[in-house]
């Protein structure tokens, strides 16, 4: 029986059953896979037979979640890895060569920012950033040796959202490769490839977990390109454990209904922020207030469960509220059952100098929350009583 449903697709998508006939797909903790023969042995480091070799190369757990996020994003094909910074690391140094050029959103990720302009440079590949608030000066950075147009949407940690539709115009324009960090977002509510991108990359211990459990990423996208990528991975080592597959596989049959609550808890504090005195600007797609309202529900199914918002009072005051947290996380994580609660000008992006954290969005007074699954009135409480300590 076929159906068109995803949230039927990833529960009901699992390897195929043994001779024990379990239900639920059992682990498969096994660093290797035996052969029939001499010939089957052969044809299967020929790539003539599609077959388990290593677990390295692929398992019956890491191919069933990537199947399932293929479903998901509607892509051709996937490969795993460990982490999320394995995931975009593996995915760049792949497809590019020394002398090629990325033009990236100014927004990304800072272990992402630290590839892009302390390792990649060793290599001679270069990166120049776009703003993501003028997507008009995206064609002025443009050069001839250009590869690649990344970005993430919505971005971390200031949750600016990026018209995906202009992304996929540009990048057909100049024939350059469309990557898209779809973390916060999850192929659930989002799902870049129809909009043009030729991969989309997940950092898999975020919402895909949901629990804060395993560590995990993915890359999803066009056959060629994914085969260009397994082929770099299969040789330098970066794949996603057993384990943490079987794990992550698991949680992508409650994604849906996950996500769902999570935005609908979001909602309610995003609407909270914007009601108190002591917030100046709250940021969150599905707000009508946010820049992008529009672009977000033209893309997006939902908002997401992030929300930003700054505090007045800059780092003093942020520091204050973060000592006066309750019930919420202090954490760099985000995407787990537990409310989450980040300063990023004091903590996470405390290393760059104001006016770079600027340039991204990141104010001193700037706040990001990663919204649970607890009841949303007790994460509103805990958030108003810290704001209330700043006086």
């Amino acid at each position: 029986m076929s159906t068109n449903h995803i949230e039927t697709q990833i529960i009901r998508s699992q390897t195929e059953r043994t001779q024990f006939l379990e239900h639920s797909t059992p682990l498969y903790l096994t660093s290797s896979f035996i052969f029939e023969d001499a010939e089957d042995m052969r044809a299967s480091f020929a790539e003539e037979i599609d077959r388990n070799i290593y677990s390295r190369f692929s398992n019956p757990n890491t191919s069933e979640f990537v199947d399932k996020v293929c479903k998901m994003e509607e892509a051709e094909d996937g490969f795993a890895f460990a982490t999320g910074m394995a995931a975009v690391y593996s995915t760049f140094a792949a497809l590019l060569n020394a002398g090629d050029h990325i033009v990236s959103a100014g927004s990304v990720f800072g272990s992402t920012h630290t590839l892009f302009t302390k390792y990649f440079p060793k290599w001679n590949i270069t990166t120049t950033y776009f703003d993501v608030n003028q997507p008009e000066t995206i064609e002025h950075v443009i050069q001839s040796n250009t590869k690649i147009l990344y970005a993430e949407s919505p971005t971390n940690p200031a949750v600016d959202v990026i018209d995906l539709e202009l992304l996929g115009q540009i990048a057909k324009k100049y024939n350059l490769i469309l990557i898209i960090d779809n973390c916060f977002a999850t192929p659930y509510l989002q799902q870049p490839i129809k909009f043009g991108a030729d991969l989309v990359i997940h950092s898999a211990t975020k919402l895909m977990d949901g629990q804060g459990r395993v560590l995990g990423g993915v890359v999803v996208g066009k056959k060629e390109l994914i085969r260009e990528i397994y082929l770099y991975s299969r040789n330098t080592g970066p794949a996603l454990s057993p384990f943490n597959a079987w794990v992550l596989s698991k949680s992508l049959e409650t994604l849906p209904i996950r996500v769902e609550k999570h935005c609908e808890n979001a909602v309610k504090v995003a609407q909270f922020l914007e009601s108190s005195d002591q917030v100046e600007v709250v940021k969150y797609p599905f707000l009508p207030s946010h820049p992008q309202y529009e672009i977000a529900k033209k893309q997006m199914k939902l908002g997401g469960n992030i929300v930003a918002f700054e505090i007045k009072g800059g780092i003093n005051a942020g520091r204050k509220f973060l000592n006066a947290i309750q019930l919420c996380s202090l954490s760099a994580n985000l995407g787990d059952t537990r409310s989450i609660v980040t300063h990023p000008a004091s903590t996470t992006h405390s290393k760059l100098s104001q006016e770079e954290r600027l340039k991204v969005g990141i104010t001193d007074g700037l706040v990001r929350v990663s919204v649970g699954l607890e009841h949303v009135d007790d994460v509103i409480n805990d958030l108003k009583q810290a704001l209330a300590s700043i006086g």
